[in-house]
């Protein structure tokens, strides 16, 4: 599959050119809600780096079904270095090609990664919702930026997830009893489905089935 990359840019950029090209790409991310009737497939993601080489790992899940229909694997060296706040200019290198050896591109990408709560409002699942015009949320299990306030224990629960006064996210209690996953938009979506969608493929474990199955790729090699 060949991908219709929007908004191009380089990737051989030093860190501060990176910030740069972050500023600039972030005023394109947009919310609006998801046709959940139109949604057939998502696609986890997640990039393991190990000795600066990297590996991004995706998987597509029919959710309807909850079957597995597609999966890739890219490898290769990381030269961009690891900085807080650009992890997207080691990993999406790796995820574009990864994603060209689909069969299709999926409805929904699901990041093991943050989106819009990040420093400058512009994390991985942004930057690669911004590049493809798909749309694409994060679903992190730790904090970058901002804080909430405490949540039920049951499943579904969720708050506020603030930065600077402003929600950037939601704090999501997928199981209950587990401590929460952090959702926010990275584009074309609403953080209001994210979560919905984030809950709902939530099955048998903390993460989403696509990200748990991606992650599981992503270090093993194999599901």
């Amino acid at each position: 599959m060949t991908l219709d990359l929007h908004h191009a840019h380089p990737w051989d950029v030093t860190p501060k050119e990176a910030v740069q090209i972050q500023r600039d790409l972030a005023p394109l991310v947009r919310e609006e809600p998801l046709a959940f009737d139109a949604v057939r497939t998502v696609a986890g993601l997640d990039v393991s780096v190990r000795d600066d080489r990297v590996r991004a790992a995706i998987v597509v899940l029919d959710v309807r079904e909850m079957a597995v229909v597609d999966q890739a694997i890219w490898e290769g060296p990381t030269p961009f270095p690891y900085v807080p706040g650009l992890l997207s200019f080691r990993e999406v290198p790796a995820i574009l090609p990864a994603l060209e050896q689909l069969g299709a591109l999926p409805d929904v990408l699901m990041l093991d990664a943050q989106g819009y709560a990040h420093p400058r409002r512009f994390g991985l699942a942004c930057h690669l919702g911004v590049l493809l015009e798909r749309p694409a949320f994060g679903v992190a299990k730790s904090i970058l930026v901002g804080k909430h306030g405490p949540l039920a224990e049951k499943k579904g629960s969720g708050t506020e997830l603030i930065h600077n006064d402003e929600t950037v996210g939601m704090a999501v209690r997928t199981r209950e009893n587990v401590k929460p996953v952090y959702v926010s938009v990275g584009h074309r979506v609403t953080l209001r489905d994210a979560c919905l969608l984030t809950v709902r493929l939530a099955t048998k474990y903390k993460l989403p089935m696509p990200t748990h199955l991606a992650h599981r790729l992503s270090y093993r090699g194999e599901l």
